[in-house]
């Protein structure tokens, strides 16, 4: 297969945690071609999406002593292939580009939907990365969130803080935890941080109740096509409440709970309807907190913790499922 992944510039990427680098290491090692580009890269060209595109070959980690190892230079790139390549000539195209979900990645998605998906498989859907906003997207899930509000009015934020006590406001847009903040009606900075984090009324913002059992972590849950594959908990490092690994937490490997089955089978239905195949899911003491599908990532530290290959598993199914198209 050729594949191509759209990621954020490759030098950036960490080889021992970057779960796109995982899920490239498993496509060459499984003899695919591995082509990347940018999303300011992407063209439409005659009604079609079209790439700068370099072929990249990788030198896998290795894991030693319970650690994940990478030389450097661990990539070699192509000369870029000028002027632009259709991506309907690659079998699957992966859109791994971070957040934040903004003007340019939103175009981005809208110059994806121009890739006849009965020709080359993409994932994640560019529609379905647009109807999930990865904090609002959980929202309809109503047995399976904690108590939860989205508004930009401050009186309905201190309403509801008041009646619940502790909470956690998200901004929508973030990612890694980014903005992520504690908050109580007592907090004698209570208005300016509602009026901080709505840029004065203007702009949304999540708030939940905060859930106790955040103490004892915050689950990441990888569902490929519905289907759950693997887990890890991630947990904090103590002088900060959040628990993403981005702002310094720890991770601990884990089960599935069958309450947790629970909220993957429910939630499985709408992502294969909204074409969301690789997706992480974050839960909280039993309760769905987001749904993450633009670069969820988690993949490298399961299998270190684990020693399973998910990204083999990706790719397997991706195999299987062009297959089964011809």
């Amino acid at each position: 297969m050729k594949l191509a992944f759209i990621i954020d510039p490759i030098h950036q990427l960490d080889p021992c945690h970057d779960t796109s680098v995982a899920l490239m290491e498993a496509a060459q090692i499984l003899g695919h071609e591995v082509w990347v580009t940018q999303a300011n890269l992407l063209s439409v060209v005659e009604g079609k999406a079209w790439a700068i595109l370099q072929r990249v070959e990788l030198t896998p980690v290795q894991l030693v002593e319970g650690r994940y190892f990478a030389v450097n230079p661990w990539y070699k790139l192509s000369e870029a292939q000028s002027p632009l390549t259709c991506l309907e000539t690659m079998d699957a195209v992966f859109m791994r580009t971070d957040p934040p979900v903004n003007d340019s990645y939103l175009y981005a998605t809208y110059i994806l939907d121009y890739i006849d998906q009965n020709k080359t498989l993409v994932i994640n859907s560019p529609k379905g990365i647009r109807s999930a906003n990865e904090k609002m997207y959980a929202l309809q899930f109503t047995n399976v969130i904690p108590e939860t509000i989205v508004s930009a009015d401050k009186q309905v934020i201190r309403k509801f803080v008041e009646a619940k006590g502790a909470t956690v406001l998200k901004p929508l847009g973030n990612k890694a935890g980014e903005g992520i903040l504690f908050l109580q009606s007592s907090d004698r900075n209570f208005n300016s941080i509602v009026e901080l984090s709505t840029f004065q009324g203007r702009v949304p913002v999540m708030v939940q109740t905060y859930l106790p059992e955040a103490k004892d972590g915050d689950k990441r849950i990888i569902l490929l096509n519905g289907e759950p594959i693997g887990a890890l908990n991630r947990l904090s490092s103590g002088s900060d409440f959040r628990n993403n690994m981005a702002a310094g937490g720890t991770v601990a490997q884990t089960e599935i709970t069958s309450r947790e089955h629970e909220i993957c089978d429910q939630v499985a239905k709408n992502l294969r309807q909204d074409g969301l195949i690789f997706v992480g899911i974050d839960v909280i003491g039993g309760y769905l907190t987001e749904v993450n599908v633009t670069s969820p990532t988690g993949v490298r530290e399961i299998d270190r913790l684990n020693g399973t290959s998910l990204g083999r598993r990706v790719l397997v199914w991706v195999e299987q499922t062009l297959q089964s198209k011809k």
